[in-house]
């Protein structure tokens, strides 16, 4: 068994920034890999080229190197998680589970145009043992309609949390661990 964490998209470039970290090392994605490596568990966290502007074969070609088969567990946050479901859709991939975090499926930032699946393959259902959809009530709008989509589109468990977590964003949870995500993992 082997986990891969595919993070989000932030709205700009800050690279230049002089308190810039890197995408796969800030929110909760440290902790979990950190976590999930404990309980002996292989975790990847892959840093995907210029995240606020993805190409979706770059990110592909990064994924692709990395050790899927059908005892994966794979968690995606944001557009992270649309990756997921394109690159799933596309493969037909057969995997263990699917996490998807306030994954997007509607956007209006035309960097994440051509990145989005413009249409979901329903074999994703029969592909993934479990999928485990998650969004909260103080999310972005766009992201609660877009886990409800996907879970009609996909099927899974749909988690709603409430208040508190936002974007599942570190300044928006308050922490850097989130400890329901390696519950879901482990389980």
């Amino acid at each position: 068994m082997n986990c891969i964490i595919v993070h989000g998209c932030p709205s700009e470039d800050r690279s230049k920034n002089s308190d810039y970290i890197l995408s796969n090392e800030k929110h909760w994605i440290p902790w979990l890999k950190n976590e999930l490596e404990k309980n002996e568990i292989k975790t990847f966290a892959p840093l995907m080229p210029t995240p606020w502007k993805p190409m979706y074969e770059e990110w592909k070609d990064i994924f692709e190197k990395l050790p899927i088969n059908e005892d994966s567990i794979l968690i995606g946050h944001s557009c992270g998680g649309t990756f997921l479901i394109r690159w799933l859709g596309e493969t037909e991939k057969k995997i263990a589970k699917l996490i998807l975090v306030s994954p997007g499926k509607i956007t209006i930032n035309k960097n994440l145009k051509d990145f989005y699946p413009s249409k979901i393959n329903p074999k994703i259902r029969e592909n993934v043992q479990k999928i485990i959809i998650i969004t909260a009530e103080d999310d972005h709008k766009s992201h609660i309609s877009g886990a409800y989509e996907y879970q009609k589109e996909i099927g899974g468990e749909l988690i709603r949390f409430g208040k508190g977590y936002g974007h599942f964003l570190e300044f928006q949870m308050g922490i850097k661990e989130f400890p329901e995500i390696l519950k879901m993992v482990l389980e």
